[in-house]
């Protein structure tokens, strides 16, 4: 990928500043094979006593302690305004998957502008962890082993169609859009498929079943192709 900052064959952990659950947050550190902080990220990280590999942001909310505790040759300051840290963070990743906790907290605002980046770079396997739940932007087709009973909410973010099997209320044949219809608080029957004819869904699941989705995105055949 041009113009990427940080490079992994592994999963890369980003870091951002909306914070969470330390708990979760040091499980997901043991499992990433690279850190990366999205600005105050940073701190979260520096609360816990771990340093990332990189900080990338354009820095305005990093406190001195957490940026001073960096080397220079891991902060990398991204000065424009017209995206947000974490798409500047994202957009700086080559890994065949970014997990990102701490931008699903505290400001609504930074909640949706976290899904609008999720759907701006759908050919990027992103999965977002919050304390209750998982978000992913679907690629074309997701097939993922689930408990009956299992909540599965859809959310489109464009006017969309899909399939499904496995859900208690098919999907088959409905048009989805964000001010007409959306998908939330479907169940799972047991492991369940989707289809999408085209990019703009996000798949929200409870943040227990992250395993079960880390396991479906890397069994993924393929994303969209990038925009």
């Amino acid at each position: 990928m041009n113009g990427s900052i940080v490079r992994s064959d592994g999963t890369v952990l980003l870091v951002g500043g909306a914070g969470g659950d330390n708990r979760q947050l040091r499980q997901l550190l043991v499992e990433a094979a690279q850190v990366v902080a999205a600005d105050s990220g940073a701190d979260w990280l520096h609360e816990i006593g771990h340093t990332p590999d990189a900080l990338i942001g354009d820095l305005d909310s990093v406190s001195p302690a957490a940026r001073g505790a960096l080397p220079p040759d891991r902060v990398r300051h991204i000065a424009e305004q017209d995206s947000t840290d974490f798409d500047k963070a994202l957009r700086s990743i080559d890994a065949p998957l970014t997990i990102g906790i701490g931008f699903l907290g505290r400001r609504v605002d930074h909640m949706l502008a976290a899904m609008t980046v999720l759907c701006r770079y759908p050919q990027r396997a992103v999965l977002l962890v919050g304390e209750d739940d998982v978000i992913v932007h679907l690629p074309p087709h997701l097939d993922i082993s689930l408990q009956p009973g299992t909540r599965v909410s859809l959310f489109p973010m464009r006017e969309l169609r899909g399939r499904s099997t496995g859900l208690t209320w098919p999907i088959d044949g409905l048009s989805f859009a964000p001010d007409t219809r959306t998908g939330t608080s479907n169940r799972a029957l047991g492991p369940v498929s989707l289809t999408m004819q085209m990019p703009g869904m996000l798949l929200i699941l409870p943040a227990s079943e992250r395993s079960a989705l880390q396991s479906a995105l890397a069994q993924c055949d393929a994303m969209w192709p990038a925009p």
